[in-house]
């Protein structure tokens, strides 16, 4: 049986070693798409569409990701159809993530599958992991949120603004704080 490598493990979601060169050049390919899309003229939407079906994994229909958005590798990420991202998301794609349709993405709001290690020497040693997020069909995510490793976030649900997103949500709910509480269901 042959090792792993890297890339295979990362994709698994088991422990990897972040500054391997091949996934320092998908990352590198993901940056230089980010600075072209962030750095092109805000009206021409229909370049700005072709560059990200280039870099992400899924880009669906009628949906727009306004600039400045930051990524690690792009293929990772899915967004479906009539979905929109307002400025500044951050999207920690080292595992999967999967934006359902008609989602609405306040500003700055940051995605984060990577994970560390609690131990200081592998930590040291530069190891890392990472935990897929879902978030379902029609969900709004508030200005400022943070979704944590691992979660899922059920269809119709509301993140209010700034709350923090440490375990699954169910669907059709507002939730609030941090770590954000299910405040009622609608």
């Amino acid at each position: 049986m042959t090792e792993k490598t890297m890339r295979e493990r990362m994709l698994a979601g088991e422990p990897y070693i972040a500054d391997d060169p091949v996934l320092g050049e998908e990352s590198r390919r993901a940056q230089g798409l980010t600075h072209r899309i962030n750095s092109m003229d805000p009206n021409d939407a229909s370049a700005r569409r072709e560059l990200l079906v280039e870099l992400l994994g899924a880009f669906g229909e009628d949906s727009e990701v306004r600039p400045p958005l930051q990524c690690d590798y792009g293929t990772q990420t899915t967004i479906g159809a009539r979905t929109f991202v307002n400025w500044g998301v951050t999207l920690l794609d080292v595992a999967r993530i999967t934006i359902g349709d008609d989602v609405q993405i306040g500003p700055s709001v940051q995605l984060l599958t990577a994970t560390h290690p609690l131990d200081p020497e592998p930590r040291r040693a530069k190891w890392e992991a990472a935990e897929p997020i879902v978030i379902g069909d029609n969900v709004w995510l508030g200005g400022g949120v943070i979704v944590c490793p691992g979660v899922s976030i059920g269809a119709d649900t509301v993140v209010g603004a700034g709350s923090v997103v440490t375990r699954d949500l169910p669907g059709g709910v507002v939730a609030v704080g941090s770590p954000a509480r299910v405040i009622r269901e609608l």
